[in-house]
């Protein structure tokens, strides 16, 4: 064969590069034929759990009334609070899971095993009086969410409807159908992303008050201060994601505690960081966007007083229109069909492991009558609420409050569980995660009597 020369070799270059370039282009081509983009994606749903289902109910119907009214009151001059949140909810929750997946067993039975049952008695009585109280707040913001839609349905029907569907599903659906019905609905949160995008925002003005914190110190911020963490890193949310994470291990065939331990690896973790962490930035993504809407259409308007989520939701309708309206109270019906199972069943895990009760949804209801019992109690106490005169808005402050004792002993429980390489072996707590988890407590505690302080003063 007639070698080519230097010239012949310079001249062929171009059309070599694109030669090569068509082949390229033919290769991604057939890549995305393959649907490699979509498997992607699919794998990464799979990966989704307790971290993701965790993080959305954390936007329960008791937390869309605070962040709708930092919102409305203070524009968007404290929508810095959902970034600023975001590592602290991140650090603390990966703490959580990796507690349940390094030692196969739920928060509670953590605590028993190492610190005093009079901590733990007190943390998990004050624990099931909080859930209750936001159960109850839950359940009527769901039912007015409904009237706002379909105001001829009656309000006692539509709780006990909401309560009794609740019921059903965590005790009749099995473990596997019952956490991928949560994953599903935690997407009607996307709700309050288009309900953002209905309204006339000026996102430069967001972005500037997003990274550059502002803040007065008026008895008024500091309560919405003290409301919007207290709401973001709450005591159900660290029991709820721990035990979840042993529920998955279960489901996978690893019954007992000393096999969830062993075959606990690298791989493990590294799905679980991805789950919590997604969850995480979801959840406060959210509330940067019910912020920015009621602060884009309601403080604008001089809308500055809202008591619910239905009352936001209702004030936004003349605003943002007919659509956004919608929007907005579907995700308060749907996020209430998210959380309330949550609420009820991190209160269960956490009486049951304390007091050494069969526990689990991976359970039938024969299984762990005492588990269910506290579950159903939870509920029923929470329709009671919405029937003895007891305003919404109290109801939410003795929940804040009762979260408030709490939050800071449950959180230096947790620091000190996950630093300890007794318990937690190589996947202890590193330096930055030390740091952040007790700047945490530090802060949360810090929060706790300023709630306290000015809520009674």
């Amino acid at each position: 064969m007639k070698k080519r020369s230097i010239l012949e070799k310079v001249f062929s270059a171009p059309a070599e590069v694109l030669e090569k370039s068509v082949e390229v282009g033919k290769e991604i081509e057939e890549d995305i034929k393959k649907e490699k983009p979509v498997e992607e994606a699919k794998q990464y749903w799979k990966t989704l759990g307790p971290g993701f289902i965790t993080g959305s109910a954390d936007d329960d119907p008791s937390g869309i009334a605070t962040y709708s009214q930092m919102g409305a009151s203070r524009g968007f001059s404290l929508i810095w609070l959902s970034l600023f949140s975001f590592p602290l909810m991140g650090t603390i929750q990966e703490m959580c899971a990796r507690i349940g997946l390094t030692t196969g067993v739920g928060l509670a039975s953590n605590i028993k095993r190492h610190f005093s049952k009079k901590v733990l008695y007190f943390c998990t009585t004050l624990l099931l009086a909080a859930n209750v109280f936001n159960i109850g707040a839950d359940f009527g913001a769901m039912a007015k969410g409904v009237q706002l839609i379909l105001p001829s349905l009656n309000f006692a029907f539509l709780v006990i409807a909401f309560a009794v569907f609740s019921l059903f599903l965590q005790i009749f659906i099995s473990y596997k159908k019952y956490s991928e019905y949560l994953k599903y609905l935690a997407l009607v949160l996307f709700a309050y992303v288009f309900s953002a995008f209905l309204s006339n925002i000026h996102w430069g003005e967001v972005f500037k008050n997003l990274v550059i914190p502002s803040i007065t110190f008026s008895k008024e911020e500091v309560i919405l201060i003290c409301a919007a963490l207290g709401t973001t890193i709450s005591p159900y949310l660290f029991f709820w994601q721990t035990s979840e994470e042993v529920e998955d291990k279960i489901l996978a065939g690893e019954r007992t505690e000393e096999i969830r331990r062993e075959r606990n690896t690298k791989e493990d973790i590294h799905r679980m960081r991805i789950d919590n962490w997604s969850g995480m930035f979801f959840s406060n993504a959210i509330m940067f966007f019910i912020i920015a809407t009621c602060a884009a259409t309601l403080f604008s308007n001089g809308i500055t007083n809202i008591a619910t989520a239905a009352d936001a939701a209702l004030a936004l309708r003349p605003f943002a229109g007919e659509f956004a309206f919608i929007l907005f109270a579907i995700g308060i019906i749907g996020v209430g069909l998210l959380a309330i199972p949550i609420l009820a069943g991190s209160a269960s895990y956490a009486m049951s492991e304390a007091l050494g009760w069969k526990a689990g949804l991976h359970r039938g209801l024969k299984q762990a009558t005492s588990f269910y019992g506290v579950i159903i109690i939870a509920v029923i106490l929470g329709i009671v609420l919405n029937f003895i005169g007891l305003d919404p808005i109290k109801t939410l402050i003795y929940s804040a409050v009762l979260n408030g004792l709490i939050s800071p002993v449950i959180l230096y429980l947790i620091v000190k569980i996950s630093a300890s390489e007794e318990v937690m072996g190589v996947y202890k707590n590193g330096k930055l995660g030390n740091f952040v988890g007790w700047f945490t407590v530090i802060l949360l505690s810090l929060v706790s009597v300023g709630t306290i302080i000015f809520l009674f003063a």
